[in-house]
Parts: C-alpha cells; sequence; structure tokens
C-alpha cells in the first residue's frame, strides 16, 4: 500500500474550542461564510475515548461545511460504545475493538430489519506505555516484563528484570503502580492482545475490553489512567498515544531493539496485517500482525473503528452517517486526525475499502 498524500483543511483552529465530553459546537461553524449544504438534523455517536482528541477536530470541520447538523460525541469507552450502538441510542460507534461474532450474531436497533453492522477503520494509533518514576526519563521493557508488571508477578522498578533491560537507569527500590482501564476498554483489548500474542507464558488470558487482573489500580477511560499516571508515584499505565502529553514513555523490545511509538510505524503493522477472514465484504475488520521483527515497525497499536449500520431502519440517520463518515475517513478528515491527535493516516488502499464500504450504507 502507498500513503495517500492528504490535504490540510481551515478548520484546524477552531478544535481546541471544543471540549472532550461535548462535541456539539456547531453554532460557531455556522456563524462564518455560507453553506451549500442541505443535510440537518443530529447526530449521535457513542464510544471509544481514543479517538476523542481526533472526534473533536472532525466535528469541528464537519458542522464548519454543515451547520445545520449537530454532532455528538461521548467518549465513555469502546464497551459503551457498541452497547449503545447495539440497543440504538446512538446511530453509530466508536470501538477499539471489533464487534465479536457474538454481536454479529444478533439484532441492532437502528439497523433495517434482518441486516447486520459494519467495522470501519477511520482511526490509527500507537498505544503508548506511560510512566512516571522518579529520577527516570528513559525506560526499555520487553512484552514479557510489561506483562509481569500488569499482571503483578513483577511488583517493584529495581526488579532484576526490569534492571537488566535497563542497565544504565537508576530505578528505584519502590513499588510499581501500574494503572489500567476500570471500564470496558478496546485500548485494554489492543494491550492484552500484544502481550498475549507476544509473551503467551506471561500473559495467558485471552484478550476482552475488562482488564482481568485484581491488580494494580484501575482508572475510568483514557483520561482516568493518564490522570493516574500523572498524579501517582511511580506509576506506569497505557493509553491512546494522542493523550500521552507530557509523560515519559517506554520503548517497547521490537526484534532486537527497542523503539519508541511513532504514528509511521505503527502504520506499518496496520499496512501489512491482513484482512479477518469470515466477514461480510463491506465490513473492513483488520487482523493485526503483533509478532513482527521489523524494528521499523511499532506492533502495540490499535485500529479504531466506527461500527455503523450496513441499512438503516431510518433515512435519515443513513443520511446524516454516510455523509459524516465520508467526510472522516476520506483524506481531509484523516489529515485532521493526523493534525489534532497525531493518528496515522489510513493508506490509499485500506482508504480506498472504507470509502466503498461507507458508500454502500444506505
Amino acid at each position: 500500500m502507498k500513503f495517500s498524500k492528504v490535504g490540510r483543511v481551515a478548520v484546524i483552529a477552531a478544535v481546541a474550542a471544543l471540549s472532550l465530553t461535548s462535541c456539539a459546537a456547531n453554532e460557531s461553524g455556522a456563524s462564518e461564510g455560507g453553506s451549500d449544504s442541505a443535510l440537518s438534523g443530529e447526530l449521535v455517536g457513542i464510544g471509544a475515548s481514543s479517538q476523542g482528541s481526533a472526534q473533536e477536530a472532525w466535528i469541528a470541520g464537519f458542522q464548519t461545511a454543515n451547520p445545520d447538523v449537530t454532532v455528538n460525541y461521548d467518549p465513555q469507552g469502546s464497551g459503551a460504545g457498541r452497547e449503545s450502538f447495539i440497543s440504538g441510542a446512538s446511530a453509530f460507534a466508536g470501538s477499539d475493538s471489533l464487534l465479536s461474532d457474538d454481536e454479529l450474531a444478533g439484532d441492532f436497533a437502528s439497523c433495517a430489519p434482518d441486516t447486520k453492522a459494519i467495522d470501519l477503520p477511520v482511526y490509527i494509533s500507537p498505544i503508548a506505555v506511560i510512566f512516571n518514576v522518579e529520577g527516570v526519563d528513559e525506560l526499555n521493557v520487553d512484552s514479557t516484563v510489561l506483562a509481569k508488571i500488569f499482571s503483578g508477578e513483577i511488583t517493584s522498578w529495581d526488579d532484576a528484570a526490569l534492571v537488566a533491560l535497563n542497565p544504565d537507569a537508576s530505578l528505584p527500590a519502590a513499588p510499581i503502580t501500574a494503572v489500567h482501564r476500570s471500564d470496558d476498554s478496546g485500548t485494554t483489548k489492543n494491550f492484552a492482545d500484544y502481550l498475549n500474542k507476544t509473551a503467551p507464558d506471561a500473559w495467558a488470558e485471552e484478550p476482552s475490553d475488562t482488564f482481568p487482573f485484581q491488580t494494580g489500580e484501575g482508572a475510568q477511560g483514557t483520561s482516568g489512567v493518564v490522570d493516574a499516571v500523572t498524579n501517582g508515584i511511580n506509576t506506569i499505565g497505557y493509553a491512546d498515544a494522542s493523550k500521552a502529553g507530557d509523560l515519559s514513555t517506554a520503548k517497547i523490545k521490537v526484534g532486537e531493539e527497542f523503539v519508541g511509538y511513532t504514528a509511521e510505524a505503527a502504520a506499518a503493522v496496520v499496512e501489512e496485517s491482513p484482512m479477518v477472514e469470515g466477514r461480510e465484504a463491506n465490513d473492513v475488520a483488520i487482523q493485526l500482525d503483533r509478532m513482527t521483527t521489523d524494528p521499523s515497525h511499532y506492533p502495540l497499536v490499535l485500529v479504531s473503528y466506527a461500527i455503523a449500520c450496513q441499512e438503516y431502519g431510518d433515512a435519515e440517520d443513513a443520511e446524516l452517517v454516510k455523509a459524516y463518515l465520508s467526510y472522516i475517513a476520506g483524506e481531509d478528515g484523516q489529515q485532521v486526525a493526523v493534525d489534532a491527535a497525531g493518528a496515522a493516516p489510513l493508506s490509499s488502499e485500506l482508504s480506498e475499502k472504507v470509502a466503498t464500504a461507507i458508500e454502500s450504507i444506505k
């Protein structure tokens, strides 16, 4: 796949005016200039907090172009997003986890009878291992050590396994506070999938949205994990890289090298990963390759999806969802996510697949 060249939109400056949890700010967009858009109505999405910054930016851009549309996105988490979408409480969901086979076998309240939902990748981002350890600015981990920290097997920063990976660091003889998501989270599932695939002896639990151990400290949402790591003592956690802020981030071992996250390295993993088998033609679900040993890749990555009906029961929902998802998955929308959240844009090949799938929504 080759990456498409993406254009920038002039609405990025409006992003800072939006709050993370309330994304209905179309009044400011409507006040400047005219619009030929005939779209109107309200569109509700619920889901992944990893998409929070990108959704703020996407909503600002879309509402500027469509001033009679209000888009609200509530970053409650991937699990809550899928549940809300299935129940009909939202017209689309944001999720860092694919719809499961069990979910696909059920009914979707907003979808037309006897039709199903589809997974549409719209946001690619590294997962950062964030830490706040007194006197330590750089940290190397491998997947086995990371698994043992979050499962509660390694409990002190001066553990021999950590010292061996960080011979030049002054690791303190202090307890580790490992912070995980307390809510059902697609970020957790991707983090667990990485550990299960690359360190199965240390992390035998099957990946799920629910953190599997009664250890460490739980926090609600991406912002909760970041706050807990920032304000705690000798802490470590995992979060979408767009929210890492000024926190230190660990390098993970890939092959024989320790690799820091970049959008490009995360995108390289997605680019070489196959599609999930057995899905409908317009369900663009990706089976991420966590086992790469190429140090130009960063396998601790998430692909976050917009989940939508293949066919809606309500024609207005179909029109608004199709228009909004076309924007966020298109070149301008992807560049907005790059600028606002440090995301990696969809490759040209993946972008074409997603565009075809969105066009099929009715």
